[in-house]
């Protein structure tokens, strides 16, 4: 039985297809990747279709990561099949929560950065998209910090599945 995680951000071109990316190398690196399926998606559908902010894809690969995505616009439909939805910031995660049909799919709604015990209270990842190439390098090292502890509890959850 697959295993499913959605990252969601607001437009789904910048921080959330990264943490999908970075994500899925993580899970690919844990030999896991036929267990569990990654994606990403946004609260809004202003960019769906198109691909992951230039700057995204440049900061992706420069780091060793697949650049590769077309955005898309979360559905309350999706729910049913995800077993974590993980919002990028504070208004991602309000926004899924009222978007989830049952209190148990608003349960599967978590911040990425609170898997990175060194995250503290401030649990967002800024949004890069008004600035400049840092504030993607930065959301890539807030990324990075929080997948390690997200890929803990994925493998916790996975124990004794098959692929």
């Amino acid at each position: 039985m697959t295993y499913r995680v959605c990252f969601v951000c607001t437009g789904n071109i910048c921080r959330s297809p990264m943490a999908e990316s970075v994500f899925r190398a993580r899970v690919a690196e844990a030999g896991l990747d036929g267990l569990v399926e990654v994606d990403s998606a946004g609260t809004g559908g202003w960019h769906e279709g198109d691909g992951a902010d230039p700057r995204t894809v440049s900061v992706l690969e420069e780091h060793g990561y697949d650049g590769g995505h077309t955005a898309r616009q979360f559905q309350p439909s999706w729910f049913s099949r995800l077993d974590l939805v993980i919002a990028l910031d504070t208004g991602h995660l309000k926004a899924l929560r009222r978007l989830a049909p049952t209190p148990q799919d608003a349960e599967k709604v978590r911040l990425l950065r609170s898997y990175d015990p060194a995250a503290g209270d401030d649990l967002d990842v800024p949004d890069p998209y008004y600035g400049g190439l840092d504030g993607f390098e930065e959301c890539l090292e807030m990324v990075e910090a929080a997948s390690e502890g997200l890929l803990a509890e994925v493998r916790e959850q996975t124990e004794g599945r098959m692929p």
